[in-house]
């Protein structure tokens, strides 16, 4: 067990290491990977192959346009006029421009499906995007998100799915959240190409297909799948599956289950995401993975940030076999996403598998029946996963996943005080908030530039109902013109300053975590203070959302630790 350190001090450049390094080092693990069986169809795709021949014939299904084929209205409408789709029919490819809408829309509820192909065969390469959630002039309601598409592969005609996941999970891309990853198996280059290397065989039939369940259109779905029609197959060759769980919270006295199956096979991958609910670090949590029935589990690992081949915690990273695409906190509401392959060092088993994972963590003291800090808790946090394996035979695994509405977490929002509002009800100090002006400048953020530190603030008020245990934070975005700011609640400085500084092109949202407390119900105001530029900051700027009243797990007022303190005298934020 490794105690998650501030990030802080161990900062590392693997998240930032250049593509082409990252490429190559794909490149050179997948050339050194062991030998296959002489028998499979090529199964690799090593560099070595490349010299051997190859065996059957290519084939592509993709979203390009076709002849005959209506995709708009007359008035090039997406959402009006008739439709009609012949997957067999000749490419457009003239210099009419339907040649080049080469993409699906699918209303709410609607199945669209990506290939349907005979076999025997071998998928060899998944690409796709599609538009994001955000309004966009040719989707102006917005679209779903990838979290709210399912995706679903069928083997040889069987009615339940075999790799059944959404699509933003599938490909290492939780919480709807588009991010970067580049590893062997899976690519999603700048959180919007989403590519899969994972190779599929299949004997009669391929089906894969992804349900839109949100109430908005997937806009503009590009797809392409590039398969190998083969002659046979080895009778002993195993099928590709994925499956998505979760359990929001994880349940008090039980390891979460990744996965349960029968048969045989080996296990390759899981990717892992994590909200949560407690201060502190969720990842000391051991993996525990039963083979072939065992009672008790002969793999046995020493925490989840090691699974997951990290070290003294998980922060953003990116490697050709394990990574994180996603951290942006580890307090209260903190998300963390991670995926491992073991391409490498498959997990095999003969009649079955079980992998769980501990959730135990750190823990703040008003959690501890005790009032004890200490590496050894049971957390409540909110998981789900993704588990990637091959089998032979018929999949035998009960897991199913909920619907899209089912796989949203529910906020933890007491109250939001929203930042907008504060130009109009004078709750600025000297400078200026500029309406937001679309692109980069977010509409729900507080743009505020002051030209001098003296004099510059900003308040932001907001009422307490009820006396509960609360977590306050302050949701905004760091920017290149960033400054620092102090936080006073009702002229108590709370929470270490604020530096709103980041190096990029559009604001990198964040939360900053400020206190824990017992409030008496009434009104209060967060005062935010500039102190100066930040360190590399081109300005005093600020960039804010709101100020949020976060719930604490339910233990916290049943224990009571906190209850009489006055948080005036000593405000206390946990970590």
């Amino acid at each position: 067990m490794k105690h998650g350190r501030d990030r802080s001090a161990l900062t590392t450049t693997i998240g930032r290491a250049p593509l082409a390094l990252l490429i190559l080092a794909c490149l050179a693990l997948a050339a050194c990977c062991g030998k296959e069986s002489p028998r499979s169809p090529q199964m690799g795709g090593r560099l070595g192959d490349l010299i051997k021949p190859q065996q059957g014939r290519s084939r592509r299904a993709t979203s390009a346009m076709r002849q005959g084929e209506i995709r708009r209205g007359p008035d090039g409408n997406r959402e009006t006029g008739p439709r009609r789709y012949d997957p067999t029919a000749d490419f457009k490819g003239d210099s009419e421009v339907q040649s080049n809408w080469d993409n699906f829309n699918v209303p709410p509820g609607a199945t669209h499906v990506l290939l349907d192909a005979k076999g025997p065969g071998l998928i060899t390469h998944i690409w796709m995007t599609f538009l994001g959630p955000e309004p966009h002039r040719w989707a102006p309601r917005g679209s779903a998100t990838h979290q709210e598409m399912l995706l679903r592969i069928f083997w040889d005609g069987d009615s339940k799915p075999a790799v059944e996941a959404p699509v933003g999970d599938f490909f290492a891309n939780c919480f709807g959240q588009r991010r970067e990853v580049i590893s062997l198996p899976i690519v999603v280059e700048d959180g919007d190409s989403y590519n899969s290397y994972w190779q599929m065989p299949f004997r009669k039939s391929a089906r894969i297909e992804i349900e839109n369940q949100s109430d908005k259109p997937l806009s503009m779905l590009y797809f392409t799948i590039d398969w190998i029609e083969l002659d046979e197959l080895p009778a002993d060759t195993p099928y590709f599956h994925a499956q998505y769980r979760q359990e929001y919270p994880a349940v008090n006295g039980r390891d979460y289950v990744v996965l349960e199956t029968a048969g045989k096979g080996h296990y390759v991958g899981t990717v892992l995401a994590v909200r949560m609910r407690s201060p502190a670090w969720f990842g000391e949590g051991d993996e525990k993975i039963y083979i072939d029935g065992e009672t008790k589990p002969s793999i046995w690992g020493t925490g989840t940030e090691d699974y997951f081949l990290s070290a003294w915690g998980l922060k953003t990273a990116g490697t050709p076999t394990f990574g994180v695409p996603f951290f942006d906190n580890r307090g209260v509401g903190g998300h963390t996403s991670a995926y491992r392959w073991h391409v490498s060092d498959p997990i095999v088993f003969n009649t079955g598998i079980k992998v769980t994972l501990e959730h135990m963590g750190w823990m703040s003291p008003d959690e501890n029946p005790k009032y004890e800090s200490n590496s050894w808790n049971e957390r409540e946090d909110d998981y789900s996963s993704v588990a990637y394996w091959y089998q032979t035979g018929p999949s035998t695994f009960a897991a199913r996943a909920p619907d899209a509405a089912a796989r949203r977490l529910a906020g933890l929002d007491r109250f939001v005080a929203s930042a907008r509002v504060l130009d109009e009800a004078k709750k600025l100090g000297r400078g200026e908030a500029p309406a937001a002006s679309g692109g980069r400048e977010r509409e729900d953020l507080l743009f505020y530039r002051p030209a001098r530190q003296a004099g510059a603030w900003l308040e932001i008020p907001f009422e307490v109902k009820a006396r509960e245990p609360l977590h306050l934070v302050v949701k905004g975005a760091g920017i290149p013109d960033g400054g620092r700011y102090q936080a006073t609640l009702n002229g108590v400085k709370i929470g270490e300053p604020i530096d709103f500084y980041a190096d990029a092109d559009q604001p990198v949202e964040q939360e900053f975590q400020l206190l824990d407390f017992w409030p008496d119900p009434g009104s209060y105001k967060l005062r935010l203070q500039c102190l100066g530029k930040s360190e590399r900051s081109t300005g005093l700027a600020c960039a804010v959302e709101s100020v949020r009243l976060l719930e604490r797990r339910p233990r916290v007022a049943a224990f009571g630790h906190d209850k009489d303190k006055d948080w005036r005298t000593d405000p206390l934020l946990y970590r």
